[in-house]
């Protein structure tokens, strides 16, 4: 009678992991429990990446730095395109690192554009609410809040 009833419990379980599972593969725009958010661009990839990359000129920001992932990548045979773009703003990063040193191994903010086996282009980042709330600094946390709206905003202008 348990063996049938964990049986079912399992089933039950598979069945809800499958459903959510689809679920977010279907949807341009989710983030998970640990703060990774990730949206399907309605555009190609060189596309996305440069429309973010003015996106975040026109948003108060800039990008400080950038790694073609892909390109490093082809040296080992492997075939993607990935860029990963890192941005910020020298006074916001100025009222975090004047509140915690530490904020460094956050900011800038790392943002990912990436495309699929299919050619779906995504950009995915880590709220910075989710990497800075290690601190446990009220002013970091204020701060990364309105990262995250900014990033939200910004990534939002891409969804399919």
């Amino acid at each position: 009678m348990k063996k049938r009833n964990l049986s079912k419990i399992a089933a039950a379980l598979a069945l809800a992991v499958l459903i959510a599972s689809s679920l977010i593969q279907t949807n341009p725009v989710y983030a998970q429990d640990n703060g990774l958010v990730t949206v399907q661009s309605k555009m190609g990839f060189e596309q996305t990446v440069d429309q973010l990359k003015q996106g975040v000129a026109k948003n108060g920001m800039m990008v400080m730095s950038e790694i073609n992932q892909g390109k490093m990548l082809a040296m080992t045979g492997i075939k993607l395109k990935a860029v990963s773009v890192f941005v910020g703003n020298p006074t916001v990063g100025n009222k975090l690192f004047s509140a915690d040193r530490a904020v460094g191994f956050v900011v800038p903010i790392r943002v990912n554009v990436y495309d699929d086996a299919n050619g779906n282009t995504y950009i995915s980042y880590v709220k910075p609410t989710s990497q800075l709330s290690a601190l446990n600094n009220k002013q970091v946390d204020m701060i990364a809040k309105m990262l995250d709206h900014k990033l939200e905003m910004l990534t939002g202008m891409f969804a399919k």
